[in-house]
């Protein structure tokens, strides 16, 4: 009897903590999508057919690569108008599945621009050049919103 007792308890507690497990969860109309890696970027006055040039080929070369492996989802080019000497005109955006495979792939993209654009010296010598015609105003990594709940 005793034994029954126990067992009915246990098997009571096992039934409760999976409808708990099964039914508690929340079901929102909403979910997290990609990751974005978005640069602003300034193009200094008179400089935008040269840093469009570079945006066109190399970057995109790079863009390219990395799609092609799989690092990346998807990439876009925005210019907005600045409101200011000092805002941004250019937004070069990055899409990740998800941060993790993001954060995952580092060392694999580093390979990979290695290859496209070349090794240490000629990307460090690449940023010294486009100091002359952009600056970077910031990065932001942003996550997407699915507007539907999760399948």
């Amino acid at each position: 009897m005793k034994h029954n007792r126990i067992a009915i308890c246990l098997l009571t507690v096992l039934v409760l903590t999976f409808s708990v497990f099964v039914y508690g969860q929340v079901n929102r109309p909403y979910r997290n999508g990609s990751v974005w890696n978005v640069a602003f970027i300034r193009m200094k006055p008179g400089m935008d057919t040269a840093y469009l040039n570079y945006i066109a080929t190399e970057w995109k070369r790079n863009q390219e690569a990395m799609k092609k492996d799989g690092l990346i989802v998807s990439y876009k080019v925005l210019t907005t108008e600045a409101h200011g000497a000092a805002d941004f005109n250019i937004m070069l955006m990055t899409e990740y599945k998800d941060l993790a495979t993001m954060e995952a792939n580092e060392n694999k993209a580093d390979n990979l621009a290695q290859q496209v654009i070349g090794n240490d010296q000629k990307q460090i010598q690449g940023y010294k050049d486009r100091l002359e015609i952009r600056e970077v105003m910031q990065d932001r990594l942003a996550r997407e919103i699915v507007l539907e709940p999760r399948r």
